[in-house]
Parts: C-alpha cells; structure tokens; sequence
C-alpha cells in the first residue's frame, strides 16, 4: 500500500527559468520564500516566485508547489511515488524538487484543483 501523506499548498506562483550553463546566480533568485537553483553542465534552472522573475528571461511561469510535510529518510521507498502516481493517473504533469529533508511536486496552477482531488482520492490529506 503507497504512503498516506499530508500535504501542503505553499502560496504564491512559481515560475521555471532556464538561463546558460555558464551563467553566474542572479540576485533576484533568492527574493522568494520558495526557490531552488540547479546547475548543470547543460544549463543553469530556476525555480523561484513569478513576481521576482525579470522581463525578458525563458521562462514557464504558473506553477504552485505542493510540499510532503515531514522528514523522509533517504532509506524508505515509494514516498514520491505515492504522489506522482495519482496525478500521473490524473493526467497532471510535475516538476519535483528535492531537499534533504522533504520533497516539493510542483503542478502548474490550472491544473491545481485537478492534483488536490486526485491526491486527495489516493488518501493523502491536504493543507494549504
């Protein structure tokens, strides 16, 4: 049986920015509660508030981020799965962040009523 999890909706809109593999951080990656910075040989990717994004970058903004409330082992199994498996189902496509504490599923906002019963109806409970 997938893990039963409680989940919880972060405010605001999130945007993904794709900038050249070369590029030094920018500043404004950091204006937003939320935000994750990756870097690639291919690319350098960010994830932060829509607001914060400035004119002019690549950008796919309209995401929201749902975050698996808790502290997960490395050591336990199908965590990610339970959720990405009914909205999968549903139909919804993900970006998933990581941390070393928990896990964050990013939905674009469109589609946020969609994920929040689908998630609902495999049995996770939800915040936010």
């Amino acid at each position: 049986m997938a893990a039963q999890l409680h989940l919880h909706i972060l405010e605001g809109e999130l945007g993904i920015c794709r900038l050249d593999a070369v590029s030094p951080i920018p500043g404004w990656a950091a204006e937003s509660p939320f935000y994750s910075v990756t870097r690639t040989p291919d690319e350098l990717s960010i994830v932060t508030g829509a607001r914060a994004i400035p004119a002019g970058m690549q950008v796919d903004a309209g995401w929201r981020a749902i975050q698996l409330v808790g502290s997960f082992d490395f050591s336990l199994i199908g965590i990610m799965l339970s959720v990405l498996a009914p909205l999968a189902n549903a139909g919804i496509s993900v970006l998933a962040v990581s941390t070393f504490d928990t896990d964050y599923v990013l939905v674009k906002e469109a589609r946020l009523d969609e994920a929040i019963a689908a998630l609902t109806q495999a049995g996770h409970t939800i915040s936010g």
